[in-house]
Formats: C-alpha cells, sequence, structure tokens
C-alpha cells in the first residue's frame, strides 16, 4: 500500500533543497534527512510528511563507490511505499561515465525496484522551466546572465573541473555511461489533450520498449503534461522509479492538484526577516558565485580565503583551522557578515596548487570535497556555537554534504524561498544550539549578484530582479 506520494535521494547536498523547494512551493510537507531515517521517527515526529528526502553525495563518487553509497539507501526507501522514488539529479546533468554516472545510478534505481514497478520504463526528466532549464528534441538548454545556452557551450558546464559537458543530447551523453535503450517523448509529442499524449507515450512503450524514457521540457504546459503521464504510470503500481532533477516534482504538483492529493494553491509566501550577522561558507569555483563573493565585499561583507593546502596537510591542518577561527571569531563577534571561500571563480590559481598538493598525496581532485568539507564543517559548527549565528550559507553542491553532517544535523524542512534553487531551510538537530539553526544550500549556477546580501535580509526576489545565476534544479 502506498504510504507517501515521493521519497527521493538527491545526488548532491545543494540540488537535494531543490526538491524541497518545489514541494513546499506545491503546498506538501517535506523533509529531507541528511541519513536514510529511522522508521520511528517517520511514523514519529514526521507522521504528517507527504514527501521526504535522503540527501546524498553521489554526483561525486566513482561507479563503484555509488555502488556502495546508493544500493542500501534505495532499499532501506523502497520500504517507505512511497508512489514515486526519484533519483534526484541536477538540472544541469552533472556527470560522466568516471564520476557521478546517472546511466550507473539508474541501473542501480532500476535493479532495486523492479518487482515493484514491474519491469516498466524510467521515465528521465531533466528540464525546469522555474530554474530556466530547458530540454527540446534531446538537446538540453541552461540559463546564465541574460542568455539560454545548450549545455555543451554554457559557459560554466563546458568549463566544469569534474564533469565538464561536450555533449548536449542527453541521451547521447547518457549512453555513455549505461547500455539501457533509450526513448524520446518530444516536445511535439508533449502537445494536445493529456488523453493523446498518453496514447503517444504508450505507442513508444509499445514500439521500441525502452528502459528509459527522456522527456522534453520547454514550458509548464508541457512539463504538467510530462507530469500527467508520469503519475498515470505511478498511480496504478506499487512505486515507480524516476530519474530527473526537481522538474520531476513541478512536473507531478498538477497532477497532485488534479486528485486532491496537494493544495489547490502552493504553500503561503512570507520573508524570512533579517539577520544581524551572516556567514558564508563557500567551496564552489563557479564564475556565478565569484560574482555573488565580489558584490557582498563590495556591500560590506568581509572575506577570508581558505588556506586549501595548508588545511590537506596534516602536520598544518590544526594551526590552520586555529588561524581561521581566531580571525573568524574576531569579526563576527565585531558584527561583520563574513565569507570563508576558497576559491574566486574558476580561474582561480588555487585550484592548481591544491590539485598539485592532492596530487603529491596520491589523492584525486574530487576527494579535495571530502578533505576541505570536513574542515571547514567542524570551523563552521565552533562559529555557529560560539558567535551565536542563526542563519548560515553553504556554497557548493560537493562540500554542502560534508559540512551539514559535520554540523550534526539530521534533516531539513524549508520554510522561505528566495530565489529559485536557493531556498531557506530550517534543521533539525539533536543538539539543541543547532536544532532551529536556518541555512542556505546553495548550487554553484544558484542566484544573481546580490544572492548573499538578500540571504542576510531574508528578502524574496521580486520580478524584474536579478535571478540571472537560475537554479540547480
Amino acid at each position: 500500500m502506498v504510504e507517501r506520494l515521493l521519497c527521493y535521494y538527491g545526488d548532491d547536498f545543494t540540488g537535494s533543497t531543490d526538491v524541497l523547494e518545489a514541494l513546499f512551493r506545491t503546498g506538501l510537507r517535506t523533509v529531507l534527512f541528511l541519513e536514510p531515517p529511522d522508521p520511528q521517527l517517520l511514523q514519529g515526529k514526521f507522521r504528517d510528511a507527504d514527501c521526504f528526502g535522503v540527501a546524498g553525495v553521489g554526483r561525486s563518487l566513482s561507479p563503484h563507490a555509488l555502488e556502495l553509497e546508493l544500493r542500501p539507501i534505495l532499499e532501506t526507501l523502497r520500504e517507505a511505499n512511497a508512489a514515486i522514488m526519484h533519483y534526484k539529479i541536477c538540472s544541469t546533468f552533472d556527470s560522466s561515465p568516471e564520476t557521478g554516472s546517472i546511466g550507473k545510478a539508474i541501473e542501480i534505481g532500476r535493479e532495486v525496484f523492479r518487482d515493484r514497478s514491474g519491469g516498466m520504463f524510467t521515465p528521465l526528466l531533466v528540464g525546469v522551466p522555474y530554474l530556466r532549464r530547458y530540454t527540446l528534441f534531446g538537446h538540453h538548454f541552461a540559463g546564465s546572465g541574460a542568455e539560454v545556452h545548450r549545455l555543451d557551450r554554457h559557459p560554466v558546464m563546458m568549463k566544469h573541473p569534474v564533469t565538464p559537458m561536450v555533449e548536449s543530447d542527453l541521451r547521447l551523453h547518457l549512453g555513455k555511461q549505461t547500455d539501457l535503450r533509450m526513448a524520446l517523448l518530444d516536445i511535439e509529442a508533449l502537445d494536445g489533450d493529456q488523453e493523446t499524449v498518453n496514447a503517444r507515450l504508450e505507442r513508444i512503450i509499445q514500439e521500441q520498449r525502452p528502459d528509459i524514457v527522456l522527456f522534453d521540457a520547454l514550458d509548464e504546459k508541457r512539463l504538467e503534461a510530462a507530469g500527467q503521464a508520469i503519475w498515470k504510470r505511478a498511480a496504478g503500481g506499487e512505486g515507480l522509479f524516476v530519474a530527473g532533477s526537481s522538474g520531476v516534482e513541478y512536473a507531478l504538483a498538477s497532477a497532485w492538484r488534479a486528485e486532491g492529493l496537494a493544495p489547490a494553491e502552493g504553500a503561503m509566501e512570507a520573508e524570512a526577516g533579517s539577520v544581524d550577522k551572516l556567514l558564508v561558507v563557500s567551496g564552489s569555483c563557479s564564475s556565478v558565485t565569484e560574482k555573488q563573493i565580489s558584490h557582498a565585499l563590495k556591500a560590506g561583507f568581509a572575506g577570508i580565503r581558505v588556506p586549501g593546502e595548508e588545511l590537506l596537510l596534516p602536520e598544518q591542518r590544526e594551526a590552520a583551522l586555529a588561524g581561521l577561527r581566531r580571525e573568524l571569531l574576531r569579526l563576527l563577534e565585531a558584527g561583520r557578515s563574513v565569507i570563508l571561500y576558497s576559491a574566486l571563480g574558476p580561474q582561480d590559481a588555487s585550484i592548481g596548487k591544491l590539485r598539485e598538493a592532492l596530487a603529491r598525496q596520491g589523492l584525486r581532485a574530487e576527494d579535495s570535497s571530502r578533505l576541505l568539507g570536513e574542515a571547514l564543517g567542524r570551523l563552521t559548527r565552533e562559529m555557529v556555537a560560539e558567535a551565536g549565528l542563526s542563519r548560515i550559507v553553504i556554497a557548493g553542491g560537493d562540500t554542502s554534504g560534508y559540512i551539514t553532517r559535520e554540523l550534526g544535523l539530521y534533516a531539513l524542512e524549508c520554510v522561505a524561498t528566495l530565489e529559485p534553487g536557493g531556498p531557506l531551510c530550517r534543521a533539525h538537530a539533536h543538539d539543541l544550539s543547532f536544532d532551529g539553526l536556518e541555512l542556505v544550500l546553495k548550487g554553484g549556477q544558484v542566484g544573481g549578484e546580490a544572492f548573499f546580501e538578500r540571504v542576510r535580509r531574508g528578502e524574496r526576489a521580486r520580478a524584474g530582479e536579478d535571478q540571472s545565476g537560475g537554479g540547480k534544479g
């Protein structure tokens, strides 16, 4: 018996909060856990939650590590008896055969949910018009600044330090990661009344026998048609495994509302209120975050560069952390908002130096997220407790997971939307010093230039204001 509408695994922490935002805007109570939740917790404190998720780090893992991380989590989530089990990915499709393989994740999910889904195809929906992410005839596009770029020509994604995008056709890109058969329900097939759309999908299934069906997404009308088609498949079974961005939740919203499973209107929007001081911890090297840091420094934030090489060396780590701790505490106690950052954009010389330091220790470039994240997490935990912080921002999808775990949090709920892809969340923690902490987990492409100041003020972006970064989704 289906007990909840949806459960999900997020392949990075910042992207996991995008689903919180989507479901919050739909009016559904959703809880994001940092580890698979105990059934007693779900049936007790969170028994009235319509949906829940587990935040992971799959985007930064090798296929072997992904197997070890994902399979036991999906097997646990399988017991939640949700109508939809969503493997949530970034709307910029960050992945490669070696790192964060979406193909491998879909293979694992199909195996775990094979008996529940009856061997049905896996829907794949990546576009999120709300976040300026679009899929058209299988090719993917994403907004950056005032422009929308094909993904292999996107100024950030084509130069991504770990998973650069060299192909915009998602079927070809995914085909390098899996041998599963793929089909496409394109933008033309999504036109017309819902019965016609469903019939076209059924014809593709019967004729092509795909393992994966990619859905185009250009606008809200077509997104709703995709959601109705996916929900028709899920509602008639015992749990459907779906892959995609937070576009999955935006697509399903209309179907849920039509059946009275979600409120007729989304959650009430309210201002979150301002804080006197804000701590931003950035492990992001994106050009969007670079502009946001520069804007905040001009607006009066203090900036401290993270000595990444020193934090990687065991013999220098504690002294480096002690120095950062003293400087941070001095500024925060003086009432300053502070940005602690590891890099200023993708061209920062510190990135190359950090990789050289990792190589000398026999480590991969991807290991920097874990090593720096754990160190910065310890520091952030101390600052929240000692400086009396009530709100923080963690920027960088790969580092956010490690930092939030160091804070000792076990769950998050969305309390306000600020900019697309950057919701304000409230933490649940057993330690009362951290229970109720407000935080934003910001992906590299999220937000306009004034994002950090907007978070400090707790103000929602208005129509026409700069939100040029878009969201991860």
